[in-house]
């Protein structure tokens, strides 16, 4: 009998396996797709030579994660590579606020009547951040916080919604970056603890960047495999579970699904009938014949550019996708072009690039023409730049990933007290109705991203039970 079966080999599924390996357990990974990564992945959608990642791309969280942090990965072939500016924000005139590796120059970028307010929200956690991501990330109760004084500062300061937090500033540049931060999670600004979404961003591009992995997002997937074969585990793809009998006899179960498939594959009813999932994605991915030809020259320089002429044009698109049950007829995108870095990724001279918007839960229309009339607001050209696409709804992202269900990528709404109690209230999310089946996804704390945390916090959970009997 094995100690420890794993559902699902994305990053939090792998990150719950390793760990219960390193202690010693017995780990076998069950994946329904051919390849391991979720949410990580690495394959080629356009045109041959052309190596895109269907969901994630830059890793602000990953590099910065204190579970990837302490494994070996770079050993197994893991490699960060960073672009001049970790993020560039442009505007229509030509200009842009960035997201620079030193608070200074992002400061610099929003002009003087908003860099000191920059300087006094983002210095005061930066020295302290390895212990403020650990404290954070780790929590409910899977660790006491190191350092509770700087928790409950950040806290005070990233708990009211980001519309408040951003009063602090009088000029467009520091508000329309700050906003587009915080839409990384698809959350209204005007939403509990958007300030610390946005907060979180900054703070981990000061102190490691936004980084792509070398050779695309499957990089780290397949590092964490690797890892896993060397400590004795075992992946098995292609393998789809409808049912705990599908699976091998074990102590414990661990699923890094959605809480609708775990509670369809456990048979637990309605267990977690409250749980809500939030807008979906519309994401393109572009083989170009070149770069991106950006007005500003520092969204030529950037891994990650957000695009959105300002923070009510960004405001107005959220609300459209998350409450007003439309697609936005100017979306806000976030683009990521890692071949600016990493020329394997295309052949030489071209290009790979992603842009997503938000749509509304489980949408079916077609977002392309309105991405690309919003592209074409910062980068005048770059039609005539596309040699191919391949377009991606919530349908299709639901198809390829089965966590995004509507669409969704963040695996549930990242709003109200859902973005900290998740997948239900409790002290004990990782815990489910039966003593021996838990979930990791991220479904659970700290919520959307690839860091592990969310597979590290349940090993724990996990390797407690396992003790105790």
């Amino acid at each position: 009998m094995l100690d420890v079966v794993v559902v699902g080999a994305g990053p939090n599924g792998l990150t719950a396996a390793v760990e219960l390996a390193r202690r010693g357990f017995s780990v076998a990974v069950f994946e329904a797709r051919s390849t391991v990564g979720g949410g990580a992945r690495t394959e080629e959608l356009t045109l041959p030579g052309f190596r895109h990642d269907p969901c994630s791309a830059a890793h602000p969280l990953a590099i910065n994660s204190p579970a990837f942090r302490a494994l070996p990965l770079e050993r197994y072939g893991l490699e960060w590579l960073h672009a001049e500016l970790p993020m560039a924000h442009p505007f229509p005139d030509g200009s842009a606020a960035v997201l620079a590796r030193t608070v200074g120059e992002t400061a610099a970028s929003f002009g003087p009547r908003d860099a000191g307010a920059y300087r006094r929200l983002v210095e005061p956690f930066l020295p302290k951040w390895d212990t403020l991501a650990r404290d954070f990330m780790s929590l409910p109760l899977t660790a006491l916080p190191r350092d509770p004084v700087t928790l409950a500062r950040f806290g005070l300061a990233g708990l009211p919604p980001s519309t408040l937090l951003m009063r602090r500033f009088r000029e467009e540049p520091a508000k329309a970056l700050f906003s587009g931060l915080v839409a990384h999670v698809m959350a209204p600004l005007g939403g509990f603890a958007t300030g610390a979404i946005g907060l979180v961003f900054a703070l981990a591009a000061h102190a490691r960047g936004w980084p792509v992995a070398r050779g695309g997002s499957q990089s780290l997937s397949d590092a964490l495999a690797a890892y896993l074969g060397d400590l004795g585990g075992s992946v098995h793809t292609d393998y789809e579970v409808k049912r705990l009998d599908d699976l091998p006899p074990a102590r414990a179960y661990v699923f890094d699904t959605s809480p609708t498939a775990l509670a369809r594959i456990a048979g637990f009813g309605n267990h977690y009938g409250g749980y809500r999932y939030g807008p979906g994605v519309f994401k393109v991915d572009y083989a170009l014949d070149g770069p991106v030809p950006w007005t500003a020259k520092e969204a030529r320089a950037a891994g990650t550019v957000q695009v959105g002429a300002s923070s009510a044009e960004i405001g107005s698109a959220l609300r459209a996708a998350s409450r007003e049950g439309r697609a936005p007829d100017r979306p806000f995108l976030i683009t990521v072009q890692p071949s600016v870095v990493d020329p394997t990724r295309a052949p030489a001279g071209k290009h790979v690039f992603w842009a997503y918007g938000h749509v509304p839960h489980g949408w079916t229309g077609d977002l392309t023409d309105a991405i690309e009339r919003q592209l074409e607001r910062f980068a005048p050209g770059f039609r005539d730049r596309v040699l191919a696409r391949a377009t991606a709804g919530p349908p299709e992202l639901a198809a390829r990933n089965a966590n995004y269900i509507g669409g969704d990528i963040a695996s549930g709404a990242v709003s109200g007290l859902q973005l900290l109690l998740r997948p239900r209230p409790t002290l004990f999310p990782y815990r489910t109705p039966h003593p021996a089946v838990f979930i990791c996804s991220s479904a659970t704390p700290p919520g959307p991203g690839v860091h592990g945390m969310s597979g590290h916090n349940a090993a724990k959970a996990v390797w407690k039970r396992l003790r105790q009997i």
